[in-house]
């Protein structure tokens, strides 16, 4: 017999069916926030298994990363710049969750990343945190966490200093807005670790940049980086 609730159900998704968050094409039963075909049209980098790629070569010279790598990358205006907009702004956790997990298991593939021994996050400012009412990015770790099959670090790395949105920052400028803003409140925690840090995004890596950076005065620690996407611009 046929639930109250599933009448309900039935009669809202009519009414205001579920789409795709990429493509805007309606989803289908098991389908969640993005459907089948935009997972397997994914532009996916294969960066984890190229040690000297675009994203790695944004660090050269400025900080001494292990790895660095993202899933998949977008130019403005792509559609998959959509999965990420949803996931940081408009309540998605969940996704950035799965995606994390799909990506997680990617980078279970590459020995450089399987060595790896805590999932750090980049952290936000309380203030912005509490407005938002999430970490993207926490969300994101703890999913390639799982796929990965490793620890997650939450609070450790935390952020000092309430700075403004880096979107429409030259490199210079977004170096300068995020200089000595990060902590660490038990550097014992991260001593002889090798780390993954998480991003969303990453366009010009200053953020990241400046995580690795703090965490690098820890004794015998590495850094490693991963992304759920690179901004090609």
């Amino acid at each position: 017999m046929i639930s109250l609730h599933q009448n309900i159900s039935d009669f809202l998704e009519l009414l205001f069916p579920t789409i795709c968050v990429t493509c805007g094409e309606r989803l289908i039963t098991q389908e969640k926030y993005v459907c089948f075909k935009c997972w397997s049209d994914l532009p996916v980098t294969h960066f984890h298994l190229e040690p000297e790629n675009k994203v790695a070569q944004l660090f050269w010279g400025r900080v001494n990363i292990e790895n660095a790598a993202s899933y998949f990358s977008y130019k403005k205006g792509s559609k998959y710049q959509q999965l990420i907009h949803y996931t940081k702004y408009k309540g998605l956790k969940e996704l950035g969750y799965a995606a994390g997990r799909k990506y997680g298991y990617v980078l279970g593939d590459s020995e450089a990343f399987k060595i790896v021994d805590l999932v750090v996050p980049v952290p936000l400012h309380p203030k912005k945190h509490k407005k938002r009412g999430y970490n993207q990015c926490e969300w994101i770790a703890k999913g390639v966490a799982e796929g990965l099959k490793k620890e997650v670090s939450i609070g450790n790395l935390f952020r000092k200093t309430f700075t403004s949105t880096q979107t429409r920052k030259n490199r210079y400028e977004r170096w300068q807005n995020v200089e000595g803003i990060f902590g660490i409140n038990r550097p014992e925690e991260f001593a002889n670790k090798h780390l993954l840090l998480i991003d969303d995004v990453v366009t010009t890596g200053s953020t990241l940049e400046a995580c690795a950076s703090e965490t690098l005065k820890i004794p015998n620690t590495k850094v490693s980086i991963a992304t759920l996407a690179f901004a090609d611009i």
